[in-house]
Parts: structure tokens; sequence; C-alpha cells
């Protein structure tokens, strides 16, 4: 019989691809707050977001946000509503509009293809790299990219959480507006922030829970947006009115803040949050290796996620009997995105390593059986 997972309970032992796992120390900090939030004395779910505490909640997050990435002031920060969703209209519709120029897309996945289909309505587009043809098992390499000293921008989202593919480096040119979905590997390692122009990442992955998406966008970019915009949908509007333009989702914002202190206060960097990381995807990716006749890997090795371990059994039989056992054993949220299916086990931030221990010790018995 396989064994079960010990001492850690349910939340520590979802491997969800979103919304994800979040640290302990936050949730008894969230609970806490539901019924009163530090120095209000209200519960968080009742507090004015028109009051002076949250907008100096805000502003420490921020703060906090800034001294993690080491990020300038020639980037505003935002704190947004409507996931990368939403983003993926905002986006050509501030960069493109009324352009004459072409922006680039990479299409390297489930996601990225989402992307694409809004920027159709505001311009011209053309795909860069497409990896539908080889079934996004990788991502591009240097050499394969050649993109346009002319383009509006590129685009591209640097971990997809359905395939499991993990950029390891920056494509696109520094003299081009360069656009990145971070939304699950955002703060999960250390990268130079005024490389990029526009980057936004919705929280249910490293940063919190569903509700806020934070985006991060050189001031300069601004003045060149469209005049006509609807102000919900105009940058500048919310960078005016210091992300609280209209109601905002102050839970999920307060989430952020706990989790940002969290990363600061018991991780220290990002250097160290990467390292963390890495140990956990090395302990499942060797697990994969050493059974391939059982386990498949999805990614290319030199592509594989740091967030997103994902991979197939060598039968569908034998996927749905590694589910059951695993939900039996008490692990969660292991079953692949329903576009792909098979296993993925999502290792964010907060994911630690006793629990990616025991789910590796269950695959290695599961193995073990035959």
């Amino acid at each position: 019989m396989i064994k079960g997972p010990g001492r850690l309970d349910a939340n520590a032992l979802n491997f969800s691809g979103g919304p994800g796992v979040l640290p302990a120390r936050v949730l008894e900090e969230l609970e806490e707050a539901i019924r009163s939030a530090p120095g209000v004395g209200l519960s968080i779910l009742g507090v004015s977001h028109r009051s002076d505490w949250f907008a100096e909640l805000v502003d420490q997050t921020e703060r906090d946000l800034r001294a993690l990435l080491r990020l300038p002031e020639s980037h505003a920060v935002l704190f947004l509503q409507g996931g990368a969703s939403l983003q993926f209209s905002l986006v050509p519709m501030h960069l493109l509009r009324s352009k004459e120029q072409t922006a680039e897309y990479l299409r390297t996945g489930y996601w990225s293809a989402k992307s694409i289909s809004p920027a159709h309505l505001e311009g011209q587009v053309r795909v860069l790299w497409d990896g539908e043809g080889g079934g996004f098992h990788r991502l591009p390499r240097p050499h394969e990219l050649k993109p346009a000293a002319d383009a509006a921008y590129l685009h591209y989202v640097s971990n997809e959480t359905v395939e499991g593919l993990q950029f390891h480096w920056i494509p696109g040119r520094d003299d081009v507006i360069r656009v990145c979905d971070m939304s699950s590997d955002f703060l999960a390692y250390p990268f130079d922030p005024t490389r990029f122009d526009l980057i936004y990442a919705h929280a249910q992955k490293n940063l919190g829970p569903a509700g806020v998406t934070l985006v991060l966008i050189r001031r300069a970019l601004l003045e060149r947006a469209p005049a006509d915009l609807p102000a919900i949908l105009d940058y500048r509007a919310h960078l005016q009115a210091r992300s609280i333009y209209n109601t905002p989702p102050v839970f999920a914002i307060y989430a952020v803040s706990r989790v940002l202190r969290w990363l600061i206060e018991e991780i220290g960097d990002l250097d160290r949050m990467c390292e963390r990381n890495r140990r956990k995807a090395e302990r499942l990716y060797s697990v994969i290796d050493r059974y391939p006749e059982l386990y498949r890997g999805w990614a290319a090795p030199e592509d594989r996620s740091l967030m997103n371990v994902v991979f197939r059994l060598a039968t569908p039989e034998r996927e749905a009997e590694f589910l059951r056992q695993a939900t039996q054993a008490g692990f969660s949220g292991l079953q692949g995105h329903r576009a792909l299916g098979g296993i993925r086990a999502s290792i964010y931030n907060a994911m630690t390593l006793v629990a990616v221990e025991q789910l590796a010790e269950f695959m290695e018995e599961f193995a073990a059986k035959g």
C-alpha cells in the first residue's frame, strides 16, 4: 500500500495549476484578517477601499514588490482585475491600436495561443514562432527567431502552465517593446525588470488568490496610448487613481501583501526562492527520468518548467490509477489541464520541499509496484 502523506494537511499537498497553494503563514494571517484586519478592527472583507488604511496597504505592497525586483521608478505598478485574459486585450489596445506597425507573438502553448486573437482585433499581428506543429513539446531556440526591428512589440508567455514549458532566456530585441505574460512564474527567480516594457501576472499562482493582476509598465509607453480608450480599460486612469479607480479586490490585494512579506522575511530574496524552486523541480524530474517506461515527460528537457511538471503515463488506464491512488494518499490537483490531459504537478513558490519530497516518494513507490 502506498503510504500516506503523513503530517502535511490538504492545503500543503495541493498541486493545482491554479489557484495554487499559499504559504501556511499567509493562510493563518488571512484567517485572522477575515475576523479583524490588523490596525483596523474590522474584517478585511468589509474594509473600505477608500480608507487611508487601504491606500497605505497598496503603497506598501508596491514598495515591497519594488524591493524584491529592484524595480526602478521608470516602471509603474498597477493592481488590476480581469486576470491575464483581460490583459490579452489591454496590451494591443494600448500598444497596437491605430498603429501602422505589426505586433509579433510567440505561440508556444495553450495560453500564448489564447493571447493572439484579441490582438487581431486591434491591428496587424505576425506569429513569429508557432510550436503547434511539434505538439508544443518545446520552445524556440534563439536562432529560430527573426524579430523585426520595426515591430510594434513582441509578446510572449514566460511559462506555459498547461505544457510545462518555461523560457530560460529572454527572447526579442532590446530596441523593440517587450511584453511578457509572467502569470505563472512571476517572482519565482531573479530577473532584470528593465529589460521588459510591460509585464503582467495574475495572482493565483505565486502571488495570492484569484482576483488581482499585477501590471508593470514602462511609464514612457503610456504617452503613446490612444486617447479614446474607455477609462476603465486605460492604464493611465488606473495609475492616476493609484489602482483605486473603481472598487478593487481588497482581500486579494491584502493577500498579495502578505505573500510579499513572506517572501522577504522567510525566503529572503528571489535568488533563494529560485534555488528552492530548482530543487523541487529537479526532485520530480529525476523520478520521471529514472522510470521512462512509466513516466513520460512532456517538455523537452532544456525547456522544462520550474513551476509545472507535466507528464503522461504509459497508458490512460495507468494515469487513471495514478490519480486514484494519489487522491487516496492525500494529494490533490494533479490532473492535467483539460486541453492536454495527463498529470501536472504545479510547484509554485509556496509549495514546500517536504510536500514535493512526499510526491516524489509516492511516484517512486507507484513505479516500483509496476
